[in-house]
């Protein structure tokens, strides 16, 4: 099972950077959004996959003919919250708010409900079953939020094996599709997504994919945007920000074309969810 996800957010949208911080200072950057997410639509048009796009409350508020185009070409809108900040940094009462505007822009674009979410930068971690509740609480049924292990914005370590799962909290059960892991000179290592798809040899990539049962992918329009400007930042993360980018683009064509994707709603019809794991986030 491969299931093929873009987070849509533009260029600027960079988590821990005090420079891309604010709304206030989004709004000095140029976008470069629209063309960026049509060239996304066109290469999986082209390879006649599903996908699922969580998309911003913002960018539905601030570009509703980007949300109505992915729509319109019969992909799946899910939430990835409204102002893109780390959960947790943020009070429940924030977050909450945050991802109500959110359902609300996107629902208000595409007259769909919206019942799948993934937060910015995975930043669901232990010791925060209010995040949890409050999705249920809000009428989310499938997260795409736990990153399973160690990584900068906190990750989810001791989750148990990345595979589909059934979170069970207060006020109900969520169905959980973390990101997945792959096994790489002895070690637990992320492939499909991000600054880790274009730093990892394709060939790798490709043998991780085949030998896996569960592929969960997670990319940015910025991903594949060779031209975007470069922001000032710390040398290891302009590294993982911008090494690759050349190629990321060819390497993401071929490997679409090497493999089968579903989205979200496509996996979870699948899946036999009575004999899924199940683990207690309370």
């Amino acid at each position: 099972m491969n299931i093929l996800t873009f987070d849509i957010e533009d260029w600027f949208h960079l988590l821990d950077n005090p420079a891309t911080a604010s709304v206030e200072q989004w709004q000095n950057f140029e976008p470069r959004i629209h063309d960026n997410v049509e060239r996304l639509l066109e290469v999986i048009q082209r390879h006649n996959h599903r996908a699922t796009f969580f998309c911003l409350g913002w960018v539905a508020e601030r570009y509703p003919e980007i949300i109505r185009r992915i729509d319109e070409s019969g992909f799946e809108i899910a939430s990835h919250s409204h102002m893109h900040q780390l959960v947790y940094q943020q009070t429940p009462k924030q977050f909450r708010d945050d991802l109500q505007r959110s359902v609300h822009a996107l629902e208000d674009v595409t007259g769909k409900k919206i019942t799948t979410y993934r937060a910015p930068g995975f930043s669901f971690i232990r010791g925060n079953p209010w995040a949890f509740e409050t999705l249920i609480e809000l009428g989310i049924e499938r997260d795409s939020s736990i990153f399973p292990t160690a990584r900068g914005h906190g990750g989810y370590e001791g989750f148990g094996p990345a595979q589909p799962s059934l979170l069970a909290c207060r006020g109900g059960e969520l169905k959980e599709f973390p990101i997945s892991l792959g096994r790489f000179l002895g070690k637990e290592i992320v492939f499909s997504g991000g600054g880790y798809f274009r730093l990892l040899p394709y060939r790798t990539i490709q043998r991780l994919t085949r030998q896996a049962d569960y592929v969960m992918t997670y990319f940015h329009p910025r991903d594949f945007d060779a031209e975007q400007p470069v922001l000032d930042l710390p040398f290891h993360r302009r590294f993982k920000s911008y090494v690759g980018l050349k190629g990321s683009y060819s390497k993401f064509d071929r490997w679409l074309g090497e493999n089968p994707f579903t989205d979200m709603a496509g996996a979870d019809s699948t899946i036999n969810w009575s004999e899924a794991p199940r683990i207690s986030v309370s």
